[in-house]
Protein backbone atom coordinates (compact mmCIF):
# COMPACT_ATOMS: atom_id res chain seq x y z
CA UNK A 1 0.00 0.00 0.00
CA UNK A 2 2.99 2.22 0.62
CA UNK A 3 4.47 1.85 -2.71
CA UNK A 4 1.16 3.01 -4.28
CA UNK A 5 0.92 6.03 -2.06
CA UNK A 6 4.25 6.66 -3.17
CA UNK A 7 2.92 6.48 -6.86
CA UNK A 8 0.35 8.33 -6.83
CA UNK A 9 1.61 11.45 -4.91
CA UNK A 10 4.72 11.36 -7.37
CA UNK A 11 2.00 10.81 -10.02
CA UNK A 12 0.14 14.10 -8.84
CA UNK A 13 3.29 16.47 -8.76
CA UNK A 14 4.22 15.43 -12.28
CA UNK A 15 0.68 15.72 -13.44
CA UNK A 16 0.62 19.41 -11.89
CA UNK A 17 4.34 20.65 -13.17
CA UNK A 18 2.96 18.98 -16.56
CA UNK A 19 -0.50 21.21 -16.28
CA UNK A 20 1.33 24.01 -15.84
CA UNK A 21 4.14 23.45 -18.56
CA UNK A 22 1.47 23.64 -20.88
CA UNK A 23 -0.40 26.55 -19.80
CA UNK A 24 3.36 28.31 -19.76
CA UNK A 25 3.57 26.79 -23.81
CA UNK A 26 0.24 28.36 -24.35
CA UNK A 27 0.68 31.85 -23.01
CA UNK A 28 4.25 31.59 -24.96
CA UNK A 29 3.68 30.16 -28.34
CA UNK A 30 -0.39 29.71 -28.93
CA UNK A 31 -2.48 26.84 -29.36
CA UNK A 32 -1.72 25.99 -32.86
CA UNK A 33 0.73 23.25 -31.88
CA UNK A 34 1.38 21.15 -29.27
CA UNK A 35 4.69 22.99 -28.32
CA UNK A 36 4.22 21.91 -24.27
CA UNK A 37 3.01 18.18 -25.12
CA UNK A 38 6.61 17.82 -27.24
CA UNK A 39 8.91 19.89 -25.17
CA UNK A 40 7.29 17.71 -22.01
CA UNK A 41 8.22 14.56 -23.38
CA UNK A 42 11.76 15.42 -24.30
CA UNK A 43 12.57 16.99 -21.27
CA UNK A 44 10.68 13.67 -18.85
CA UNK A 45 12.84 11.81 -20.94
CA UNK A 46 16.09 13.15 -20.35
CA UNK A 47 15.28 13.58 -16.72
CA UNK A 48 14.55 10.12 -17.01
CA UNK A 49 17.98 8.90 -18.14
CA UNK A 50 19.42 11.35 -15.40
CA UNK A 51 17.85 9.74 -12.40
CA UNK A 52 17.66 5.83 -13.91
CA UNK A 53 21.64 6.37 -14.65
CA UNK A 54 22.36 8.17 -11.49
CA UNK A 55 20.04 5.52 -9.61
CA UNK A 56 21.89 2.87 -10.92
CA UNK A 57 25.34 4.59 -10.28
CA UNK A 58 24.62 5.66 -6.53
CA UNK A 59 22.51 3.68 -5.53
CA UNK A 60 19.10 4.18 -4.33
CA UNK A 61 15.62 2.54 -2.72
CA UNK A 62 12.84 0.77 -4.97
CA UNK A 63 10.71 3.34 -3.49
CA UNK A 64 12.65 6.41 -4.69
CA UNK A 65 12.90 4.81 -8.03
CA UNK A 66 8.94 4.37 -7.62
CA UNK A 67 7.98 7.69 -6.23
CA UNK A 68 10.58 9.61 -8.63
CA UNK A 69 10.34 7.40 -12.31
CA UNK A 70 7.00 6.08 -12.13
CA UNK A 71 5.55 8.66 -10.19
CA UNK A 72 6.39 12.13 -10.82
CA UNK A 73 7.94 11.65 -14.40
CA UNK A 74 4.88 9.06 -15.33
CA UNK A 75 2.75 11.97 -14.19
CA UNK A 76 4.60 14.44 -15.94
CA UNK A 77 5.39 12.70 -19.53
CA UNK A 78 2.44 12.80 -21.48
CA UNK A 79 2.62 10.12 -24.13
CA UNK A 80 -1.42 9.99 -24.09
CA UNK A 81 -1.65 13.19 -24.52
CA UNK A 82 0.55 13.30 -27.48
CA UNK A 83 -1.16 10.78 -29.19
CA UNK A 84 -4.42 13.01 -28.74
CA UNK A 85 -2.36 15.77 -29.93
CA UNK A 86 -1.25 14.19 -33.05
CA UNK A 87 -5.34 12.95 -33.69
CA UNK A 88 -6.15 16.27 -33.51
CA UNK A 89 -3.69 17.82 -35.78
CA UNK A 90 -4.39 14.76 -38.45
CA UNK A 91 -8.28 15.60 -38.21
CA UNK A 92 -7.65 19.39 -38.71
CA UNK A 93 -6.29 18.07 -41.97
CA UNK A 94 -2.54 18.54 -41.26
CA UNK A 95 -0.85 15.78 -41.87
CA UNK A 96 2.27 17.11 -42.21
CA UNK A 97 2.78 18.99 -38.84
CA UNK A 98 1.31 15.95 -37.39
CA UNK A 99 4.43 13.94 -38.77
CA UNK A 100 6.65 16.45 -37.94
CA UNK A 101 5.09 16.26 -34.58
CA UNK A 102 5.64 12.65 -34.06
CA UNK A 103 8.89 12.31 -35.50
CA UNK A 104 10.18 15.62 -33.66
CA UNK A 105 8.81 13.92 -30.05
CA UNK A 106 9.60 10.52 -30.52
CA UNK A 107 13.56 11.21 -31.89
CA UNK A 108 13.91 13.80 -29.85
CA UNK A 109 12.83 11.99 -26.72
CA UNK A 110 15.15 9.31 -27.49
CA UNK A 111 18.29 11.41 -27.96
CA UNK A 112 17.58 13.39 -24.60
CA UNK A 113 17.04 10.31 -23.21
CA UNK A 114 20.51 9.16 -23.93
CA UNK A 115 21.70 12.33 -23.42
CA UNK A 116 20.94 12.31 -19.83
CA UNK A 117 22.38 8.56 -19.58
CA UNK A 118 25.92 9.99 -21.06
CA UNK A 119 25.78 13.38 -18.85
CA UNK A 120 24.86 11.36 -15.90
CA UNK A 121 27.77 8.51 -16.65
CA UNK A 122 29.96 11.92 -17.20
CA UNK A 123 29.92 13.52 -13.85
CA UNK A 124 32.51 12.56 -11.10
Amino acid sequence: MFNLILVVVGGGIGAGIRHLTNMGALRLVGPNYPWGTMAINIVGSFVMGLFIAIMMRRGGSAELRLFVATGILGGFTTFSAFSLDFATLWERGAALPAFGYALASVIGAIIALFLGLWLARSLP
